[in-house]
């Protein structure tokens, strides 16, 4: 199963490197990434893959909203379909 992961918060130093280690830790692949920088503000779009996940989706979920707080940045986690239908034009 694959879900997106977006993040959004002020740019600082770290924020690919912690989000793909609590990725890589429970063992979620990183499909593809997008990221930019509007002045300062960072952006990304992650797809990942969560099939083979060490923790179910919400303990996931919950990791990623953790890390989030503690770096400043909005953090989120959604199943793919879930995510298509919410941005369906």
């Amino acid at each position: 199963m694959r879900a997106i992961i977006t993040v959004v918060g002020k740019d600082r130093v770290g924020i690919i490197a912690e989000v793909s280690r609590i990725l890589s830790e429970n063992q979620v692949n990183i499909l593809d990434i997008s990221q930019t920088i509007m002045q300062d503000m960072f952006t990304m779009i992650m797809l990942v893959d969560v099939s083979v996940a060490k923790v179910a989706f919400s303990e996931l979920s919950d990791a990623l909203d953790a890390l989030g707080k503690s770096m400043g940045l909005s953090i989120r986690i959604q199943h793919e379909d879930l995510f298509h239908s919410m941005h369906r034009i």
